[in-house]
């Protein structure tokens, strides 16, 4: 081993002193590398994760598609003969040969669900412009409701604002379609917003505007004034947001507006993206009053002139209160000057109270409805 004495007299080994700086260089190159390294990992697995979502997807889609094009045949071919009980026979032995070959989701009960599934969406078109976002878990929600005009409101939504099935589940259970001021008008209407919003994914105030709107998460108590109610909504903005429904964004409280030196306030303001519009709220308790309309008119009118921006539609005016004078605001044609009035209830009641209160409601509006059409002939 070659060796060379230093000034101090020390000894110190050449081939040594060679393998420390390589040393240094090995570990100065790998220290360089990780950051390359840990850079190329990221990328990878964003290119697996990207895959596996893909795959996902496709899965999703062929499954609904298949099971679909199922229930298609098993319905016309089998379940739309003359002889019933013959159909039923061969479901019942189709299944058990399906379900032996390709697994239990193909039994008696699940092929009755895909004849189902085809019976309550028999336009493959339209079916197949919702089976890219929509699970057959999500159809499985679907099937039970009774009203075409119902399921295609709820599929149309899922569609636009990507619903998982757990939310779906939750606003069908809260009578969302039923709250809609899309479900009180004529069939017809109902069905013309609803292709607009199949075909250009437009929401209309119809397909957004409740009545009622359900605050039960506020926590209020019997006793309470207008400024509790404003106070808690605030505190719990998140969900009164979510309860308002998709694109609102929340503006102002007691938003400022000044008119021949006097002062006035809109209790809350909101701006909703999907409607490209302000909306105003205001908190009334008790019954609805004539005079609120001169009131909400007003503030309307001074938003359009000093807050609405250019290629925005004209505000919106909710005014929520405790109960309705519903032939007061018929009369008043409150819809015709961008006015919604909904109650509002601060306690859930049970669902078979809810559901009765709504079908009551939507059975006086649509015999108001057909009253004014015969008026008008």
């Amino acid at each position: 081993m070659a060796t060379r004495k230093l000034p101090t007299g020390k000894k110190t080994t050449v081939k040594q002193a060679g393998r420390g700086r390589s040393q240094k260089i090995g570990r100065s190159a790998d220290a360089s590398a990780q950051p390359q390294s840990a850079a190329l990992l990221e990328d990878l697995r964003e290119l697996i994760r990207e895959a596996q979502r893909t795959a996902t997807v496709a899965v999703n889609v062929s499954l609904t598609m298949l099971y679909w094009r199922v229930g298609k045949r098993i319905r016309e071919e089998v379940l739309g003969l003359d002889r019933a009980e013959y159909g039923e026979r061969i479901v019942a032995t189709l299944s058990r040969q399906l379900a032996t070959e390709y697994g239990r989701g193909f039994e008696e009960k699940g092929l009755r669900r895909m004849v189902q599934f085809a019976e309550a969406f028999p336009d493959e078109a339209i079916v197949a412009t919702l089976w890219r976002q929509l699970s057959w878990s999500h159809f499985r929600e679907l099937l039970p409701l009774k009203q075409p005009l119902q399921r295609e409101f709820y599929a149309e939504m899922c569609r636009i604002e990507g619903w998982s099935v757990r939310a779906l589940s939750e606003r069908i259970d809260s009578m969302l379609y039923e709250r809609t001021a899309l479900s009180h008008k004529p069939d017809e209407l109902v069905r013309q917003e609803l292709a607009v919003l199949r075909n250009k994914g437009e929401v209309t105030p119809g397909v957004l505007l409740k009545d009622p709107y359900v605050l039960d998460f506020l926590g209020l108590t019997d006793r309470y004034v207008e400024r509790d109610l404003e106070d808690a909504i605030l505190r719990e903005l998140e969900s009164f947001l979510l309860e308002l429904g998709a694109g609102f964004s929340f503006v102002a409280r007691q938003k400022r507006l000044q008119i021949d030196n006097d002062d006035f306030y809109i209790d809350l303001l909101f701006f909703n993206r999907k409607l490209g519009r302000l909306v105003a709220i205001e908190l009334k308790l008790g019954d609805f009053k004539a005079e609120y309309k001169g009131q909400m008119e007003l503030y309307l009118r001074w938003l359009a002139r000093h807050e609405q921006q250019p290629g925005e539609e004209s505000p919106l005016g909710i005014i929520l209160c405790t109960g309705k004078k519903r032939e007061q605001i018929e009369l008043l044609e409150l819809d015709k000057t961008g006015i919604h009035v909904a109650e509002y209830l601060t306690e859930l009641p049970p669902k078979e109270v809810l559901q009765r209160k709504l079908h009551e409601a939507l059975a006086t509006s649509r015999a108001r409805l057909e009253n004014k059409g015969k008026d008008n002939e």
